[in-house]
């Protein structure tokens, strides 16, 4: 009879490191791919989320949503509620507000768009289940009461930066951005606060929200004439911002250090002066 010759100890070995060697060549190139997928997952949610705002603006007179409850002129609030990690309904309950959104027919009913792919905040959910938190994105404050983009409200100047409520009256809308992706331990209400002056101060300028940094040090925004993009951060202190997802908390309103830089683009792409 024919003798079946197996593998050799060191046979099986070699081949073993072999994988081993092919796995750490490819598991870096999968994990940018899977980034780099993740990153265009989230322009194109923060650009749906921006092309149902140009139109409700267009069904709506020119009249933009707010970012802020209370707008003048009766200007609703895109979306209400303040997210943190508790069990309150706002944090995964898709009837509590994001049914209610003045945006929600308008993207479809897609629940998918109000969120980055590359978060991953959880809460529990009423019934005692870890789920996945309903949102990630902000807005731009100057679509709001603008009231820290003096750096603080208490110090504001109120004729230095403009807001706006019409679509028409957007100085230049190539440069203010609408929508961004926020850190998953900085978002709250609905609007994203950044300070504009100062901005170009290595000394004085403060980070109020942190953006997220989800994507290699990057983060998503979307543009009020149209466009998005995923803005990579030059400075550390915003590129490697610690994620928490709630085990403590995220210090708010700090100074910039060496991501003044970033402050600076964020403050160039939000609003002009008057």
């Amino acid at each position: 009879m024919k003798k079946t010759r197996g593998f050799t100890l060191i046979e099986l070995l070699v081949v073993i490191a072999i994988i081993a060697l092919l796995m750490g060549i490819l598991m870096p190139a999968l994990q940018r791919v899977r980034k780099m997928a993740q990153g265009i997952a989230c322009t194109s949610n923060l650009r749906s989320l921006m092309i149902a705002w140009r139109m409700y603006a267009d069904s709506n007179d020119d009249r933009l949503v707010g970012c802020q409850d209370g707008m003048p002129g009766g200007r609703p609030n895109w979306i209400s509620g303040t997210l943190s990690f508790s069990n309150a309904p706002v944090n995964w309950d898709l009837q509590n507000n994001l049914v209610n959104s003045p945006l929600w027919s308008y993207v479809g009913e897609n629940p998918k768009v109000f969120k980055c792919p590359a978060d991953k905040a959880k809460v529990v959910d009423g019934q005692g289940r870890s789920v996945p938190r309903v949102r990630s994105n902000s807005m731009s404050q100057v679509f709001g009461f603008g009231e820290w983009l003096n750096s603080s409200p208490s110090s504001r100047d109120q004729d230095v930066w403009r807001t706006y409520s019409k679509f028409t009256n957007i100085v230049s809308p190539v440069r203010t951005w609408v929508f961004v992706d926020e850190h998953p331990d900085s978002i709250n209400d609905a609007a994203f606060a950044n300070a504009c002056t100062d901005a170009a101060n290595e000394a004085a300028a403060r980070i109020i929200d942190y953006p997220a940094n989800y994507h290699g040090g990057s983060c998503g925004f979307s543009f009020s004439d149209g466009h998005a993009v995923i803005h990579k951060w030059e400075g550390s202190k915003i590129r490697n911002a610690p994620i928490y997802y709630g085990a403590q908390n995220l210090q708010l309103n700090v100074p910039a250090e060496d991501s003044w830089i970033d402050v600076k683009w964020m403050a160039e792409n939000t609003t002009v002066k008057k």
